[in-house]
Parts: C-alpha cells; sequence; structure tokens
C-alpha cells in the first residue's frame, strides 16, 4: 500500500530534529550563519523544536524555511522505535545516514503518488502503484533502507515518471536543464523544464499548465498570477522559495498541505 499523501509532509513534532543537526550550510543570503554536518543549530531547543520557526527568514534562515525532508523525519525517529541522536555517537551516524537516504525514498514517493492521481497517467497506475510499494518498503525497516543504493536509485524510478509526462503534459517547449535565470517567460504550458534553472525568472501570470517542474531550481523567481494548478512535479520547497501571491494557482495536493502562498517582499 503507497502511503497516504500527508505521511509525505514534514511533521517536526514528529522528529528529533534531524535536519538541524544532519544537514550542512555555508553562510549565505540564505543562511545567517555557517553550520557543519553533526552539529545542532543553534536554534534547535531541548524539544528539538525551532526557537525562531515563526521568524525563519526575517532572521536570514529562508534555506531552512523553505526546506522540506517530504517526511523523511519522522519516518526515521520511528524507525528508530524513540532513541535519538543525543543518546550517542553510534545512534547518531546511523540516524543521520538513514535520514539522508529516507530524504530521497520520501521525495521519490511524493513524484510517483502524483502519478496516481492523475487520471491520464492511468495506463501506468499499476506500475506507479508497485514503485509506490516498493519505495515505501525501503521505509519499512532500517535494514531495508540500508540495503539499497540510494544514489542509483532516482535513475530506477525516473522511466515512470517519464511515462507520466508524456500522457498528461508534453506539447510546450522543450527546456530541460536550461539556463533560464532571469528570464520573462509566460506561455510554458506542457513545457518540459525539468531540471532548470529559474532563478529569479519574471513568471509574472505565466500558464505552467501541464509542465513538467521536476527538479526545476524557482528560487527567487516570481510567480504571481501564475497558473500551476496542473503543473507536474511540484513540491511545496519549489514553491515556497519562489514569490506568489493570492493569485498564484497551486495543484491541488499543494493546496492541500503545502505552503500559504505570500506576496513577495516589497
Amino acid at each position: 500500500m503507497s502511503p497516504e499523501p500527508l505521511q509525505l509532509r514534514a511533521d517536526c513534532s514528529a522528529c528529533v530534529g534531524l535536519c538541524c543537526v544532519a544537514s550542512t550550510f555555508s553562510r549565505s543570503s540564505e543562511f545567517a550563519f555557517d553550520r557543519e554536518f553533526g552539529t545542532p543549530c543553534r536554534h534547535l531547543a531541548a524539544d528539538y523544536q525551532c526557537n525562531i520557526h515563526d521568524r525563519l527568514r526575517t532572521s536570514g534562515m529562508s534555506g531552512c524555511a523553505t526546506f522540506d525532508c517530504f517526511g523523511a523525519g519522522q519516518r526515521v525517529t520511528q524507525l528508530h522505535g524513540g532513541l535519538s541522536w543525543r543518546d550517542g555517537p553510534a545512534v547518531a551516524a546511523d540516524m543521520f545516514a538513514d535520514f539522508r537516504a529516507a530524504q530521497v525514498v520520501q521525495e521519490l514517493l511524493w513524484y510517483v503518488t502524483e502519478g496516481l492521481d492523475r487520471v491520464a497517467a492511468g495506463p501506468v497506475h499499476e506500475r506507479l502503484r508497485e514503485v509506490a510499494d516498493e519505495l515505501d518498503g525501503l521505509m519499512s525497516d532500517v535494514q531495508n533502507l540500508r540495503a539499497v543504493d540510494v544514489g542509483a536509485l532516482p535513475a530506477s524510478v525516473v522511466p515512470v515518471l517519464d511515462e507520466v509526462v508524456a500522457l498528461v503534459g508534453g506539447g510546450g517547449p522543450q527546456l530541460r536543464r536550461a539556463d533560464l535565470a532571469g528570464r520573462r517567460l509566460t506561455d510554458l504550458r506542457g513545457a518540459g523544464l525539468r531540471g532548470a534553472i529559474l532563478l529569479g525568472a519574471d513568471l509574472r501570470g505565466a500558464d505552467l499548465r501541464e509542465a513538467d517542474l521536476l527538479g526545476a531550481d524557482l528560487r527567487g523567481a516570481d510567480l504571481c498570477g501564475a497558473d500551476l494548478s496542473t503543473a507536474l512535479f511540484v513540491t511545496s520547497r519549489q514553491v515556497s522559495s519562489a514569490a506568489v501571491d493570492e493569485a498564484t494557482r497551486l495543484p491541488a495536493r499543494l493546496g492541500t498541505f503545502g505552503p500559504t502562498a505570500t506576496p513577495p517582499a516589497s
């Protein structure tokens, strides 16, 4: 059985703050300070919650505000049966490695379960269910998770995602991995934008219906008034890193449990 959508949404209250320890970042426009892997964030509280969660952006931590583990944090915490990385170096090493692997699995599950939501992708639903069950099975036990080569996992899932795109989208300009940073773009219906760089792109009012946005970098892009209602493989991480407003139309699965649309800073 593939996971329910809410299992693919991060629940920080059920996690031991893994993203606040098992990741690294350097001081930049997205992070106010440097933090090394394995070093708890200075804002991580004793109860594993973030002390500045309600003001991450104004505190110079927009990178944290847009981060999404797709539910990997709570699932790894559950797999370790109540243990915490604070219980010792050996436990921490295992949890951190499992968390990094789980993020890959959970993100792939997000894309695969979206395919199952698409009526037009009906011809590949059986295969999608098989892949979803296989991926979810990796999250059922730490030994299963550790036995898989997560680096090779995306390549094994991409073919069925390509079939979803062929059935649901297509017909627009093919701009996979194109550098479109800062560009003004509007007519992108059915566009192939997988892996495209859209940093700071002006996409105001753009038609992105049925566009393939898997892995597209939308940081700083202006999506005010844009229509992403039927865009493929959109994540809350992408949307929360861009500027959106009340006129932005998001996919239904994001509208249900995705980020709250906010207007760009003036």
